[in-house]
């Protein structure tokens, strides 16, 4: 396959003069109800065998979801397209404010502080975007810089964090925020065919939020901001143009909605290109493979993390987080990784100057990467 890559180094002069940004807090949040996937081939009527062993073999307990209303005789309503674009829009502003407010809490923070917001979605559209509801909801200042990442998917949590990153550090001392939020439960399509059964066993909602800031006056290691984060060094990505439509969204003329579509082969075109996009991430670093204490790595599906794992020598230990994040929560899409990363910060285990690496797949196909240091 023929690949395209890119990647946001700074030349040794840059390196020199910029100011690298850190991580300084995370929050993430969901819908009120999970369900077992047992749960929700019981409340959709699923008897397809093949489909309930879809379900049942995903590697995935739980998941949260805003399902459709239930029928007065029993059953869920069908929703229309309209009714999944207001679902997207009532629980992503829900939940991104929730994450927001906890993100800020945790930092010592005030919302009046937050000079940049990036918001990053894919499961709906909404004009003026999710940062312009979310200024209003959190009662941010109106003068915030914002960006809107909008269809990207799975991969695109790192592609705004990559713009976060050159924000904070061109303006040193000031928090910038980016917003995961994913209401994947407004992007699914129940039509009973093996297709659309992918989707739906796979994917829940959850939103995550992470403030970064560059800070050489000092004042993380002052104590006026709480923060244990790593410092972001590098991004590297890299797109394989002949897998575009390996993951996409379709326009379904039958049920007048959108339909996304996954290919079967998506986890192994990723795991075949994993470790080069790792290569390229790590040259002229002086830090080698070996050196990477942590890895976060999107919770793309059971295939999919097996795939990195086996192509990069990954253990079973390198992967918990992702794996357990899987486990609890489905795919949530962009702001799988930072699900993943709380867990990890939340461990206790990380050791000043350890490296670690922050990789999300999705359409394109797509990987994006970043190299830290905790």
């Amino acid at each position: 396959m023929t690949l395209t890559l890119s990647e946001t180094e700074a030349s040794p002069l840059e390196k020199r003069n910029r100011v690298l940004p850190r991580i300084v807090g995370i929050a993430t949040a969901t819908p009120p109800h999970s369900y077992a996937q047992s749960e929700l081939l019981d409340i959709f009527g699923i008897t397809d065998r093949r489909i309930r062993s879809l379900f049942m073999n995903s590697a995935i307990d739980r998941r949260f979801l805003t399902l459709p209303p239930e029928e007065p005789g029993g059953g869920r309503r069908v929703e229309t397209q309209g009714e999944l674009l207001r679902k997207h829009r009532t629980s992503s502003v829900e939940m991104g404010a929730r994450a927001v407010r906890e993100c800020v809490a945790r930092t010592g923070l005030d919302l009046s502080e937050i000079g940049y917001i990036c918001c990053v979605t894919t499961t709906g559209l909404l004009t003026p975007g999710l940062s312009a509801h979310l200024i209003k909801e959190l009662g941010l200042s109106v003068h915030t810089s914002r960006l809107d990442v909008v269809g990207m998917g799975c991969n695109a949590g790192l592609n705004g964090l990559n713009a976060v990153a050159g924000w904070a550090g061109a303006h040193p001392g000031r928090p910038a925020l980016m917003v995961c939020v994913e209401t994947c439960s407004a992007a699914y399509v129940f039509d009973g065919t093996m297709r659309t059964a992918v989707v739906n066993s796979l994917f829940g909602d959850g939103a995550a939020a992470v403030i970064l800031m560059a800070d050489p006056s000092g004042l993380l290691e002052e104590g006026h901001v709480r923060a244990e984060g790593p410092t972001i060094l590098k991004f590297s990505s890299c797109i394989i143009p002949d897998a575009i439509d390996a993951m996409r969204y379709d326009w379904d003329e039958d049920q007048g909605k959108f339909s996304f579509f996954l290919d079967r082969d998506v986890p192994y075109v990723v795991g075949a290109h994993a470790e080069l996009i790792i290569g390229r991430l790590l040259a002229d670093t002086g830090v080698r493979r070996s050196d990477i204490a942590h890895w976060i790595i999107h919770s793309g599906g059971k295939k999919v993390i097996d795939s990195v794992q086996i192509n990069l020598g990954l253990t079973r230990h390198d992967v918990r987080h992702t794996s357990g994040v899987l486990r609890d929560y489905g795919n949530l899409s962009s702001g799988s990784f930072l699900f993943s990363y709380e867990r990890l910060m939340a461990e206790g285990r990380v050791q000043p100057g350890d490296h670690g690496i922050f990789m999300t797949m999705g359409p394109g196909s797509t990987i994006e990467t970043a190299l830290v240091r905790y």
